[in-house]
Formats: structure tokens, sequence, C-alpha cells
């Protein structure tokens, strides 16, 4: 599968415009993995925005949406 890098920063809800993973996906999860957090992409853009990436936050988002 070949990765579909314009399509996918076109839908890239990430506020670090210097990221060198923008668009790239695959990079982009396992970055934030080794780090014990989540991409930009599964958080609100009011969270995004806080760079807090954790699953502790991802979790609270989702909880408040219950």
């Amino acid at each position: 599968m070949e990765c579909q890098i314009d399509v996918n920063k076109a839908a890239c809800s990430c506020t670090y415009e210097s990221c060198s993973r923008k668009g790239k996906c695959c990079e982009s999860i396992a970055y934030h993995l080794k780090y014990d957090e989540l991409p930009a992409c599964v958080f609100p853009p009011e969270i995004e925005k806080t760079y807090d990436r954790s699953f502790a936050r991802f979790i609270e988002v989702v909880t408040e949406k219950s």
C-alpha cells in the first residue's frame, strides 16, 4: 500500500506546522506511541491545540462526550 501523503495532509489536523510527519500517518502514529501519546487526528481541535496528546487526555475527551 502506497502512502498518499498529499491526501493525508489535506485532512491532517495537526497544528504543529513544522512537523516532518505531517501526512505520513504511519510515521506519526509510531512516533507518538513511542512517547505514550496519540496523534493529533484523534483529538478535537480545541484539545489538539494544547499539544496534550496523552492517553489520559484522550480518555477525558471520550468520557466527556458520553
